[in-house]
This record gives structure tokens, sequence and C-alpha cells, in this order.
């Protein structure tokens, strides 16, 4: 067995965490925990995501996120946005975005309760997206949900997530973010999911994106390090609930990735200190505790020395 030596992390707390808040996030707030947590040196921060305002209001000020951002671009920073269609790649580009994603799912039930229509018809619509996209020198992320369970149909075949996962390849996504959408999923599952899915993309191509309703996203995370995976999705302060499981966690904590690559020797560039100041400072302004679980012991630790 022979761990990665360093790991890209994609911060997906803006979109994927920020997503379901029922309260509206400022767009300064945004900007505000974007910047913190690229000086706690997050290099990819999935920023914004271009969908319809009516179903996803939180997202309703994208294109004045991504302008923002563009203005005070930083060097080595990649800014990314969601964009499932042709409207919302089109606005996406209007806004200067240089990398967009589509996400699909490997579950037939999923896929026609989420976005109402099967998964070649998903794919088929992703399709001059992806062309429009690498057309103007932009790249392309896919995201596959469910690739170990589902809501709505249990289990997922390996077979099913790796088709998929070639599909999107093959369409030009340079990165194939593979999602445990309810956190079901078991180191054994999800070792047997990627050794399907490696056989069809190069492991280099392939991102781990487990949520945590279980309790088992960095045992997870460890059981994809062991196979050569060296990218992973996490959400700093554990933003972003699972919708199938009320009540439970959603996405893991980027500081809990992070203490657990520092402690394997692994390189991510991040400061993990940083990083907790940054989950901080989104939690006080949603007026909540951070969902990590190092970050409390952070900022337990911190509150002893401070009594002391």
């Amino acid at each position: 067995m022979t761990l990665p030596r360093s790991v890209k992390i994609v911060e997906v707390s803006l979109r994927d965490g920020l997503q379901n808040e029922k309260q509206s996030v400022p767009t300064a707030v945004k900007l505000a925990l974007i910047a913190r947590l690229a000086d706690a040196g997050v290099s990819v921060i999935e920023a914004a995501s271009f969908v319809s305002p009516k179903w996803v209001p939180q997202m309703g000020d994208s294109a004045e996120v991504m302008r923002a951002l563009r203005k005070a671009q930083r060097p080595g920073l990649t800014y990314t946005a969601l964009a499932p269609n042709m409207k919302g790649f089109e606005a996406a580009l209007a806004a200067g975005c240089t990398e967009v994603a589509v996400f699909g799912a490997a579950s037939e039930a999923f896929s026609q309760k989420n976005i109402n229509c099967s998964i070649a018809e998903s794919l088929e619509r992703f399709r001059p997206v992806a062309e429009a996209a690498l057309k103007h020198g932009m790249r392309v992320r896919g995201y596959i949900s469910c690739v170990v369970g589902c809501p709505y149909q249990g289990a997922v075949e390996p077979a099913a997530v790796a088709q998929v996962a070639q599909a999107l390849s093959e369409m030009g996504c340079y990165e194939i973010s593979l999602g445990d959408t309810i956190g079901a999923g078991t180191p054994k599952s999800v070792r047997s999911m990627i050794e399907a899915v490696s056989r069809v993309v190069p492991m280099t191509q392939l991102a781990g994106h487990y949520h945590d309703t279980y309790g088992m996203a960095i045992a997870n995370i460890y059981a994809s390090l062991e196979l050569g995976m060296a990218i992973f999705d996490s959400s700093v302060a554990g933003l972003g609930g699972c919708p199938y499981s009320p009540g439970a966690s959603g996405n893991v904590a980027s500081e809990d990735v992070i203490y657990l690559l520092n402690g394997l020797g692994i390189a991510t560039g991040i400061d993990l200190e940083k990083l907790a100041e940054a989950g901080r400072y989104i939690c006080e302004q949603l007026h909540r505790e951070p969902a990590s679980r190092v970050a409390q012991a952070l900022l337990s630790r911190r509150s002893r020395v401070v009594c002391a």
C-alpha cells in the first residue's frame, strides 16, 4: 500500500454547503468566506450554481459572486460553478467562469425523481454543455450522485457507476466526482465502487465526495487513499445537510479531512488553523456550531487556554 504524497481538496461549502440553508446568506458573506478559505490555502472552490433561483434561491446571486471573484482573481486559485443545462452554461460564461460542472446519477430511480429523466437522457442533456464549454476553452467537471446507495432503490451496483463515469469522461470531463449522496457507504462498498470505476476511467481523474450521514466519511476517504485516489470534495464546518436523512450530517467537514491527511503526512497546502477560522466565521453568520469534530476540538482547546 502506497498512499498519495499530496491530495487536492475541492471546497464545496459555497454551493453544496449553502444551497439548502433556509436563511438567505448575503453575497458579501459568501465573498468573505471565500477570501478566508483562500487565505487558508484552499486552491479549488466550488463557488456558484447557475440553476433557476426559483428552485435554489440561495444561488440566485451566483453571477454577482463570480463577477466579483473575477475582478479579484488570485493566482493559483480555481473557482468552479455548476451549470447543468445550456441556459446555466450561458449565464456562467457571461459571468466569466473558466470551469463548469454537470451532474448526473448512477441510480435510475434517483435520476427520475431528481431531474425527471433517465440516466441516458440526462447524459444527452449534458453533452451540449460540455461541447460548448470545451469550445470556449473551459474545463468541465462531472458529478455522479448515488454511487453506493439510493434513497429510492437501495444499493447501487458498481458497474452502473462505472458506466456513467465512462460516459462523462468520453464527453470531456477532466475530473469526475463520485458522490455518496446518502452517506450510506462503508470502506468495503466504496472500495468495490472505486475499483469498478477505475477500470474504465483513470484514477487520476477520480474524486471522492462522501457524506457523513452514518459517520463513515473519514473511513471511506482512507479506503480511497489506499487505492490511490488523491482528490476529495469537502465542506468547511461540515456545511450541507443530507436532504434524505433529516437531521443527519451531510458533507464531510474539510477540517476533519485535513486533520486526517496531516496525520498521514499527506500534503494539501491548507493551513488547518486558518481553515477552522473560516469555518468559525460562517457558522457565526449562520448562528450555529460547526459540525466538524476537529473544529470543535480546536475551539474548545482555545477556550481553555483563554480561560487559563
